[in-house]
C-alpha cells in the first residue's frame, strides 16, 4: 500500500509539473515560475511522506531470543507450562523487556541446558530476515557448567578445582569456534538483525567469602576466575561477527553470592540445577538493564 500511495503521489507531482509548464507558455514567466513552485512543493510533500513511511516500517521490533537458562529463566520463578523442561519464565529479561517496549513480534525459544548445538538445531529456525533484534546467553553449558556446578557442590574441593581447570580448557581452545559457527548461523537466518550476546556474572563476592557459608574461597575464587574467562570468550567472538556484547558483571556488583540480597541462587543441595542462576530479581535488576542499554 505505501507503495501505491508514493506512486499515486509521484503521478500527481507528474501531473502538477506538466500543468506548471503549460501555464508557463501560454501566461508568460511569471505563470511558469508559480508552476514550478506548486510542483517543487508537491514533490517535496510526497518525498516526505514516502521517507516517514519507510522510518515507520524500518521501526517495527521484531524480536527473538536464544539461549539456555539464563535466558530462559530457570531460578526466576513464574514458568510457563508450554515450555515444558525449558522453564522458561515471565520474570526473564526477554519476556520483561518484551512486556515494556511491546515489540511487533515476540518469541522466546531460550531453553534449560542449551548449547550451541541446541540453538544450531532447533532455536535458529525461529530467526527470518524480519528479525530486527536477537539476544542470547549461550557457552556455560558447552563448557561443562552443570557438571562444574554439581561438582563443586557435591564433592571435594580439589575436584572442583579439576572440574573448573577442565572448562577453562575447553573455553580456550573448543569453545570459540563452536560460538563464531553459533553467531555466523544466526547473523544468516537473521541478516537484518541486532544481535547482542550476553554475558554471565561473577558468582562470588571473594571480599566476604571469609564470613560467608559454603564452598571454600579457593572454590569460590576458580569459579569466578572461570566465569571471566567464558566472559572474555564470548566478548572475543561478539566482536570477531560485529554483535555486541552485554557484560552483566557490573551490574550484579554487590548483589552475588555471600552479599546481602543477592540476585543469584546460592547453593542448594536440594535444587542443584537452581544453584549459581539469577533470582527473578537478577533478571529485572541485572540482566534487564544491561540488555536494555546495549539493544537501545
Amino acid at each position: 500500500m505505501r507503495i501505491f500511495r508514493v506512486l499515486f503521489t509521484a503521478g500527481i507531482v507528474a501531473s502538477a509539473a506538466s500543468a506548471g509548464l503549460v501555464t508557463a507558455m501560454a501566461t508568460g514567466p511569471a505563470a511558469s515560475a508559480a508552476g514550478a513552485s506548486r510542483a517543487a512543493s508537491t514533490a517535496h510533500a510526497a518525498s516526505a511522506a514516502g521517507a516517514a513511511g519507510a522510518a515507520s516500517a524500518a521501526g517495527a521490533v521484531n524480536y527473538v531470543a536464544l539461549g539456555d537458562s539464563y535466558s530462559s529463566g530457570v531460578g526466576a520463578g513464574g514458568y510457563i507450562s508450554s515450555s515444558g523442561s525449558c522453564e522458561r519464565s515471565v520474570n526473564a529479561y526477554p519476556e520483561q523487556w518484551a512486556a515494556a517496549h511491546a515489540p511487533a513480534t515476540f518469541a522466546s525459544v531460550a531453553c534449560s541446558g542449551a548449547g550451541t548445538a541446541d540453538v544450531l538445531a532447533s532455536q535458529v529456525s525461529a530467526l527470518s530476515a524480519s528479525t530486527t533484534l536477537v539476544s542470547i546467553t549461550i557457552g556455560g553449558n558447552d563448557a561443562g557448567f552443570s557438571h562444574v556446578m554439581e561438582t563443586c557442590v557435591l564433592a571435594s574441593t580439589s575436584s572442583c578445582l579439576n572440574a573448573v581447570a577442565a572448562a577453562e580448557a575447553f573455553i580456550t581452545s573448543q569453545l570459540p569456534a563452536r560460538l563464531d559457527t553459533t553467531l555466523h548461523a544466526i547473523a544468516t537466518d537473521a541478516p537484518n538483525a541486532k544481535v547482542i550476546v550476553l554475558g554471565y556474572p561473577d558468582l562470588y563476592d571473594l571480599s566476604k567469602s571469609g564470613t560467608c557459608i559454603g564452598l571454600s574461597t579457593s572454590a569460590r575464587t576458580a569459579l569466578n576466575q572461570g566465569a571471566d574467562e567464558l566472559d572474555a570468550a564470548l566478548q572475543a567472538a561478539a566482536q570477531a561477527n560485529n554483535d555486541t556484547f552485554a557484560d552483566v558483571r557490573g551490574q550484579f556488583g554487590g548483589h552475588v553470592i555471600c552479599d546481602s540480597g543477592g540476585w543469584l541462587h546460592a547453593v542448594d543441595i536440594f535444587a542443584v540445577s537452581s544453584s549459581y542462576h539469577p533470582t527473578a530479581a537478577g533478571q529485572d535488576l541485572g540482566y534487564l538493564p544491561a540488555f536494555t542499554a546495549a539493544a537501545g
